[in-house]
């Protein structure tokens, strides 16, 4: 199997930045330094094509080290082609360089990311609530999250 060639672009670009590779059924998936995510992701927009971000996501691996996940997945509109990439984010420092100056969707995945995951991005342009009301205490995706809710009550059944 060769190797897809946005990956060999970016391993020839940011050496010491690329983590981990994996290519599975088709889907191929590389882990960065969150530190260089920036700058690989203007890389990968301008120099490899990539000019779709469809989707920006938090993943929680409560217990594990690191704990969270950025996953960005992008998109080839002219070659179709598919990436996706993952930044790992510790719990101590759950921030990471917010993309949105590279793709203006991020703004949106960004805030619903902090909004439900607590992950921080750094020189975002309007980072706030998007989904959970203004006063709403935590983040309802992690998964040390309480099932009813910050101070809920468990549901009692259908209310007359």
């Amino acid at each position: 199997m060769s190797e897809n060639a946005a990956v060999g672009k970016l391993k020839a670009k940011f050496a010491s930045s690329v983590l981990d590779v994996v290519e599975f059924r088709g889907e191929t998936t590389v882990t960065v330094k969150k530190e260089d995510v920036v700058a690989i992701c203007t890389f990968l927009k301008k120099e490899v094509g990539y000019n779709f971000l469809t989707d920006l996501c938090g993943v929680d691996y409560l217990g594990q080290t690191p704990r969270f996940m950025v996953v960005y997945q992008l998109y080839n509109i002219g070659t179709k082609e598919r990436l996706r990439l993952k930044v790992p984010v510790e719990e101590s420092d759950a921030t990471v360089d917010t993309v949105s100056g590279v793709w203006s969707t991020a703004n949106w995945h960004e805030r619903e990311c902090w909004d439900l995951m607590g992950i921080s991005f750094n020189n975002h342009p309007d980072l706030r609530r998007i989904l959970m009301a203004e006063d709403w205490e935590g983040h309802p995706l992690r998964k040390d999250y309480p099932v009813q809710g910050p101070g809920r009550r468990p549901y009692q059944g259908r209310v007359s």
